[in-house]
């Protein structure tokens, strides 16, 4: 990249971040960290920034240096813009395809949070992907992927490249009522695969996995193997029907078993994995540690000698920055502290022991890279772990030690947000859940007991809680 473009880029940043501090500084944000200090930092004194408008997942670390801010403004354009067909002027970036769910990063991950299922006709979204196998493992215990259309099904292609089929989803209502006679709805997805262009998806395991919220990633790689293993409880020892458990998958960069700590599964090891394998599998594109194509055999007989973008396609330094960025994303700071409602709800959250899971706080270890995410008292509201959560959200698709009804508890900081940022409410790993009441009713399994406890609450209580899941 040129240093003519590189200084674009961060003078562009420098314009933008003015506008955006500028609305940062509220009196009353001021307010409530004076409040409660500790608890308002949830992504440490050093990762945590007090943004309640629509950036509020896309700061940076507060102390970044100034050659950390030139990285993270280089990464955050290569997140954020448009990677096109090979050849094209535009080199550092082109690769797009031959198949691919977006176009960038962002597409996915809209101002770095959480993606929506359906677009306004009620199509389904470039956020929203199925990640495909057959049943069995491989070498290394990760899923058979499905011979006909790889690791993921992709229904966007290149110009003349025949995209792999289209996908649509139906919902069916589930009516309920709380034990006070308060109605509700949940809506159950039905996934409908058509128009099939590599043959059929015959006794394939479909896993819908929608994207999400990028900041807090760089806190949680910090976070220790020990510290999440102390929240592990495999065989519930302690007899509360909760038995999380880390996951272990395959690392491509130190070729070995290692924890898996990140994707809806637990499935990616590293913020840089996780990078490099969207950069793969969602816009087809090429790292160092992906270094080929996904494509299926009859795919690669077909479309194997396309034009590329190099090989790699996303070349290192350019690969790094993005990685970068993402570690330094800082977490936006808690809200209404002080306020009754909240504190109510916070002490129901854990009467409810919603906190058996949603770890309320944990202590980074060392971070290399960005250095100031080392010794913080983050505030994630997760353990890591997987978790049974039962047949209503099970995809029986087995993803190296997960099995088809363990998820990875997702962590709740900055949930409060989404509508601001997202402009939906939609959660769970296919944005299923119209709301977070929604989505503590979808939870069954090791989280049956916290749901019934919820159910059973007064309507006032079951406010309470969804108000302090509201400030986090």
């Amino acid at each position: 990249m040129s240093a003519i473009l590189r200084n674009l880029i961060v003078h562009s940043f420098w314009i933008f971040s003015i506008t955006i501090f500028s609305q940062c500084s509220s009196p009353k944000v001021e307010s409530e960290v004076e409040t409660d200090v500790d608890e308002a930092y949830s992504g440490g004194k050093e990762g945590t920034v007090f943004d309640q408008t629509a950036n509020a997942f896309g700061n940076s670390l507060i102390n970044l240096n100034s050659d950390e801010v030139d990285q993270f403004v280089i990464g955050n354009s290569f997140n954020r813009n448009n990677w096109v067909t090979a050849p094209s002027s535009t080199s550092a970036r082109d690769g797009l395809g031959p198949f691919f769910n977006a176009t960038s990063c962002s597409a996915c991950h809209f101002q770095d949070g959480k993606g929506t299922p359906l677009n306004a006709d009620q199509t389904i979204t470039q956020s929203l992907l199925f990640r495909l196998s057959i049943p069995g493992k491989g070498e290394h215990g990760e899923p058979l992927f499905d011979p006909n259309y790889g690791e993921q099904f992709n229904p966007r292609a290149i110009i003349g490249v025949e995209a792999e089929g289209d996908v649509s989803v139906t919902y069916q209502e589930m009516p309920g009522t709380y034990p006070d006679g308060t109605s509700y709805s949940l809506r159950k997805p039905t996934y409908i695969f058509s128009n099939l262009k590599y043959g059929p998806m015959s006794g394939t395991l479909i896993s819908p996995r929608i994207s999400t919220q990028m900041s807090g990633v760089g806190h949680l790689e910090a976070v220790t193997e020990a510290t999440i293993q102390s929240f592990a409880d495999p065989d519930d020892s302690n007899g509360d029907g909760i038995s999380g458990r880390p996951n272990y998958v395959w690392d491509y960069k130190t070729r070995k078993k290692v924890m898996g700590r990140f994707g809806w599964k637990a499935n990616q090891s590293t913020v840089e994995q996780q990078t490099a394998s969207a950069f793969n599998g969602d816009l087809g594109v090429t790292s160092t540690l992906f270094i080929t194509e996904g494509l299926t055999t009859a795919q690669k007989v077909k479309y194997g000698n396309l034009a590329n973008g190099g090989s790699p396609e996303v070349e290192d330094n350019i690969f790094q920055d993005v990685v970068f960025y993402i570690k330094a994303l800082a977490v936006p700071g808690r809200r209404s502290l002080t306020d009754q409602q909240v504190i109510s709800g916070k002490a129901l959250f854990i009467k409810a022991n919603c906190s058996g899971c949603h770890i309320p706080k944990m202590t980074t270890g060392k971070s290399d890279s960005p250095s100031y995410l080392s010794a913080q008292t983050i505030r994630p509201y997760t353990d890591l772990l997987l978790h049974d959560m039962g047949d209503g959200l099970a995809d029986s698709r087995p993803d190296f030690e997960a099995t088809g009804t363990e998820w990875r508890t997702a962590p709740l900081w900055g949930i409060g947000l989404v509508q601001t940022v997202n402009k939906h409410t939609n959660f769970l790993h296919d944005g299923r859940a119209r709301n977070e009441e929604e989505a503590i009713l979808w939870h069954g399994g090791e989280a049956e007991k916290s749901k019934q406890a919820f159910m059973k609450f007064s309507k006032s209580d079951r406010e309470a809680v969804l108000k302090f899941i509201d400030s986090l």
